[in-house]
């Protein structure tokens, strides 16, 4: 390649081009076009354009010959290799690391710094806890091992990562609040509709002491658990969490993060969706509030069983029912719906009710007044599906049954046990000698009942069918827990001291959000356990003095992250140099 340019009576405009042979013929290519000469001196800052498209010609000849560089690999089979000398390495993480650095976590840890005294490089420990967590998830100790791995070697101690655990717990909110902040920068977060909910993880000790209690374990677990509420936007991006005790009430966590979001995070106005646990009359009274700046909305599923009598009567009913997507004048009667060719429709029916709840606001229990819009639906695809699930939990009630003893006893809500009755008389009313087991038809017969049916409140006047489709998005925030429980092995929590279990999470919820980021860079087309398995064979076997040979197989998501990242590492081999240049480059897309 060469210089080449056109000079005018006004300007001169430099050119990059090259000889090609085409069609038998060589010929003059323009390969990049550099600009005039006083937009190149504007644009770098130089005073001799000339000299810098002679310097830029320079660089592409030589990234040129780099890229088509030959490299002949001599091996000896009678040649030991190197003690402790290291070969395979995984540059799958280079993926996560631009991502890292768009959310302007360098500078989060950089802020961090000017308030700590500590040598360590805190934007290294942070940045490799997340990659291992993603790609190698496990324990601190093998999280500072499993660093060793990447191309770019870790620059601390085994001590320093603890260390760090501790300052990363006292800037919790800090980093979440600046964290939401830079995450802007990338794209504007859809926070109009937020999805909260929680869950507990366990730990492998039998002690309770600080977060760590017994309480209600999601998993069954007879361990000490804590409680970890979650908010997350529309396009399933995590905006905060909180850390409770294990024994606390999940309700009770809802309005605590909603003030934060409120006080530091900037947001004044989104509805607040959640699941029936989760939605007190406290937390609907709190979300139903409107002020010039600060309007705050609720969207929550409900138990029609728990409605009151006159409620539960009407929605049960089979009159009065309009099938979504057609006028609500047209009304339907469940008992003629035909099986077939109405299995896919949804039908719904709508109030507002208006009612006395006691709520507690500061500390102290009050009765206020609480108007919200109750929406039913009904499927006969959804009844058919409880319908089956139910079969399969009354062939383990029966099973229970016949094994007896103590198993029949252990029963916890949507336990195959709730259907089993224990008879603990004679038919003429005495002491039996020994208890009998039987399942209860009549339990069944009740639950059924409800089979098809599902509600939802709000204090929106929206119309039930974009009520209702906010509401199915919930199972993103669900999905948010099952990565962190399963793909990140968040549980068992197996740190002891209070603020290394919050910086645990903290690193578990940054690394949830670098995923969801990948995710949506590939435009959502990959599951998690492709995306993972992926980046984590993208091994390398580094040549000494030469470049990094691929190990991994070139697949179709392996050509999709170098589209998206705009960096290539399927190539034969890629030399030092090439490698060094990705590594810098990913560091530089900053928030």
């Amino acid at each position: 390649m060469r210089l080449g340019w056109t000079k005018t009576k006004y300007s001169t405009s430099f050119y990059v081009q090259k000889t090609v042979y085409v069609n038998g013929k060589n010929k003059s290519q323009v390969v990049k076009r550099l600009g005039s000469e006083k937009y190149i001196c504007e644009t770098y800052g130089v005073t001799d354009a000339k000299e810098w498209a002679k310097e830029e010609v320079r660089k592409m000849n030589e990234a040129e010959q780099e890229e088509h560089a030959a490299f002949n690999i001599q091996l000896c089979a009678g040649t030991d290799l190197t003690l402790n000398e290291q070969h395979s390495f995984n540059g799958g993480y280079l993926f996560l690391q631009q991502i890292y650095y768009e959310l302007g976590l360098d500078k989060i840890c950089t802020a961090i710094k000017k308030k700590h005294d500590f040598s360590y490089n805190l934007n290294s420990i942070l940045s490799r806890l997340l990659y291992t967590r993603i790609l190698y998830p496990s324990s601190k100790l093998s999280s500072f091992k499993d660093s060793k791995r990447f191309i770019e070697q870790p620059d601390f101690e085994l001590h320093q990562i603890y260390r760090a655990l501790s300052v990363l717990a006292s800037e919790s909110d800090y980093i979440q609040s600046r964290l939401f902040a830079n995450s802007m920068q990338i794209a504007k977060r859809r926070t109009e509709v937020i999805y909260y909910d929680c869950t507990n993880f366990y730990f492998e000790i039998e002690e309770a002491e600080d977060d760590k209690q017994y309480g209600v374990s999601k998993e069954n677990r007879p361990l000490p658990i804590v409680e970890m509420g979650l908010f997350m936007d529309r396009d399933g991006i995590p905006i905060a969490f909180c850390i409770n005790p294990g024994n606390k009430n999940e309700q009770q966590s809802l309005i605590p993060l909603e003030e934060t979001l409120i006080n530091k995070f900037d947001l004044s106005k989104f509805i607040v969706c959640t699941d029936a646990g989760l939605s007190s009359n406290t937390n609907r009274v709190f979300n139903d509030y409107s002020t010039e700046n600060n309007v705050r909305a609720f969207i929550t599923t409900q138990s029609v069983k728990k409605l009151k009598k006159v409620y539960k009567d009407w929605a049960l009913s089979p009159e009065g029912w309009s099938l979504s997507g057609e006028a609500a004048q047209k009304k339907y009667h469940l008992n003629e719906l035909d099986e077939d060719t109405d299995f896919d429709k949804i039908y719904y029916k709508c109030r507002w009710i208006k009612e006395k709840v006691t709520v507690e606001i500061n500390g102290a229990t009050k009765k206020v007044e609480l108007e919200q819009q109750l929406i039913i639906t009904y499927s006969i695809k959804y009844r058919n599906y409880l319908r089956t699930i139910r079969a399969g939990q009354i062939d383990r009630a029966l099973k229970a049954v016949s094994e007896g003893g103590q198993t029949v006893e252990k029963k916890r809500q949507n336990d195959p046990k709730r259907f089993i009755k224990a008879d603990h008389a004679t038919k003429d009313g005495e002491v039996a000698d020994q208890t009998m087991y039987y399942v209860d038809e009549k339990a069944i017969a009740e639950e059924e009942m409800f089979d098809g049916f599902y509600a939802v409140c709000t204090n929106l006047a929206d119309s039930p069918e974009a009520i209702v489709k906010v509401n199915q998005r919930r199972w993103e925030i669900e999905e948010c827990f099952r990565i962190m429980k399963s793909e990140f092995q968040a549980r068992p929590v197996y740190l002891k001291r209070k603020e290394r279990i919050i910086a645990h999470f903290i690193t578990c919820f940054i690394s949830l959000i670098i995923y969801r980021y990948l995710e949506k860079k590939l435009k959502d087309r990959y599951t998690c356990d492709q995306l993972i398995d992926t980046l984590q064979e993208m091994n390398f076997i580094k040549h000494e003095g030469m470049g990094y040979q691929p190990t991994y197989t070139r697949t179709e998501i392996t050509d999709a992250l170098h589209e998206a990242f705009g960096f290539c590492t399927s190539k034969q081999i890629v030399p030092i140099k090439k490698m060094k240049k990705i590594c810098a480059d990913v560091k530089k897309q900053k928030a």
